[in-house]
């Protein structure tokens, strides 16, 4: 019995570090049997056991604690925290004295219910670097189409070294800036950077540069110096050269690309000579092919500027299509035609409308520049035979061919007859008949006077005058006018003795009028 129970006597110690992270109360109540010197029969027993004659007379089971391995271990939420080093431990319970009472068990919390997942926003838009420095380059970009409904809570730049597969953020909160500078690097390094949108459902996928950014000094940033003419539509002809040059800046030596439609240029057709100043975009014959919008970027590093250069080649249309000789009526033709086929590239400005004469064979423009594809010639002569053609015409000119109309228009002879308007007769014959009759006068001796009297008749009737029923024939003092039917007499400086009635009488071959006044003169004292 001894024998086997001395090993478990050696095994306090690791039971005793298990009691350390978890101690039970009962083992720290059960006293030391070796600190009370006691007989033998009065050794403590152990926990749950009575101790017998042989235990008793064995001294290494009075050393040897509880047996440990009997008791469960104390679970994790039950143990008790212990005590840290040099703290002193809790005052062990008394034999015999009452457990303490156990402490309620925590309340559980109560199940939350689940937020419906939201979806993270959409990746930033237009990401560019729009300056680069020795130590430094800023970037811009745009907000993303679809930010969710809690809105965006900001955003994250990441970068990465050219070569690595390491992306470090760069800024530690998001920020709602579309506009950011990353600092603190190193002259020489080509970075790679990445935007993300951040927002309640989570990050977005990342906005990516396509090319790393070379970290270097720009001393100038890439401008393009668009000429004015150019900055509109360039027009050229069918055949002629294309040379054009366009100016730019930069420092460092910026790089220059040309492309149309996303595309590389046709070397077999497109020249391209750039120098430190300028490029120079040149084609020795143009096509209508070579129409379209070809665009130029100068860059530094990440720092670009870019132009559009729209270029439209033309020729001269094709002719109107179908033209018919619609009426003839009068001395006017309706005509009718279809747009051309082909508008040469460019737009149809109008068309010019031509006459011939059958019998001069000469061709006649009637109407230029005709924006409708119907007209009425008119003020065509009589007894004459007309054909007609149109051409088309564009920014280029004329089409080199006309559309004529098929028949020839007649412009027939219609017989009338002149009847002249039968006017009826009115007899104007009329007696004398005064519409103004004389008044009577006072004057001075000395100061001449005048009569006034008007008259009507037809024919026009004879005027004579009398004074005192006397007719005044060629005398110098008297002088008589008739003007438009008004009748007068002027008497020159009168005196005491011209005084009397004056008597205007008016004869036709219808009849006789008169009319009579008194002139009195006046002597002065």
């Amino acid at each position: 019995m001894t024998g086997k129970t001395a090993p478990p006597a050696k095994k306090p110690a690791p039971a005793a570090a298990k009691k350390k992270a978890a101690p039970a109360p009962k083992e720290k109540a059960a006293p030391a049997p070796k600190e009370e010197p006691a007989p033998k029969e009065e050794s403590a027993p152990a926990p749950k056991e009575e101790a017998t004659p042989k235990e008793e007379a064995t001294p290494k089971e009075e050393a040897a604690p509880a047996p440990a391995a009997e008791e469960p271990p104390a679970s994790a939420e039950a143990a008790p925290t212990p005590p840290e080093a040099g703290a002193e431990a809790p005052p062990a319970p008394a034999e015999g004295s009452p457990a303490p009472p156990a402490e309620p068990p925590a309340p559980e919390p109560e199940p939350q219910p689940e937020k419906p997942t939201e979806e993270p926003p959409s990746s930033p838009l237009s990401l560019a670097v729009e300056e680069v420095s020795e130590n430094s380059f800023t970037l811009t970009w745009k907000a993303p189409e679809h930010t969710g409904k809690a809105g965006l809570d900001g955003y994250v730049v990441e970068i990465c070294k050219d070569g690595s597969s390491e992306w470090k953020a760069v800024n530690q909160e998001p920020f709602l800036s579309t506009r950011y500078t990353i600092p603190n690097l190193s002259s020489g390094d080509k970075i790679h950077v990445r935007v993300m949108a951040v927002g309640a459902g989570g990050s977005s996928a990342p906005a990516t540069l396509e090319q790393p950014v070379l970290i270097r000094e720009i001393l100038q940033l890439p401008k393009i110096r668009m000429p004015r003419h150019l900055r509109e539509t360039y027009v050229r002809h069918v055949g002629d050269a294309v040379n054009i040059m366009i100016p730019f800046q930069g420092k460092p030596q910026p790089e220059v690309t040309w492309t149309k439609g996303g595309q590389p240029l046709d070397k077999s057709r497109i020249n391209i000579r750039t120098t430190a100043r300028d490029t120079i975009f040149y084609i020795r014959q143009a096509q209508r092919g070579d129409s379209g919008q070809y665009q130029l970027c100068v860059s530094i590093g990440g720092t670009e500027d870019k132009a559009i250069l729209d270029i439209q080649v033309v020729e001269p249309p094709g002719p109107p299509q179908n033209l018919k000789l619609v009426d003839v009526w009068g001395f006017n033709v309706a005509l009718e035609w279809s747009p051309p086929a082909d508008n040469g590239n460019a737009e149809i400005k109008g068309y010019r409308v031509q006459k011939s004469d059958k019998k001069s064979g000469k061709w006649f423009t009637v109407l230029e520049r005709c924006t409708r594809t119907s007209c009425t010639i008119s003020d065509l002569i009589i007894g004459n035979s007309y054909s007609f053609r149109v051409f088309s015409e564009n920014s280029c000119g004329l089409s080199n061919s006309a559309a004529v109309t098929a028949g020839l228009a007649h412009i027939e002879k219609t017989k009338t007859t002149y009847q002249p308007e039968k006017i009826p007769q009115r007899d104007m014959m009329e007696p004398p008949k005064f519409t103004q009759p004389l008044t009577d006068r006072t004057t001075t001796r000395g100061y001449s006077t005048h009569l006034f009297c008007s008259v009507r008749g037809f024919p026009q009737p004879k005027i004579i005058w009398l004074k005192n029923q006397m007719e005044i024939r060629e005398d110098p003092k008297y002088i008589a006018l008739i003007d438009q039917g008004v009748c007068s007499l002027e008497i020159r400086k009168p005196g005491p003795f011209d005084g009397g009635v004056y008597t205007c009488k008016a004869i036709n071959a219808l009849g006789e009028a008169s009319v009579d006044c008194r002139l009195d003169v006046k002597v002065p004292k």
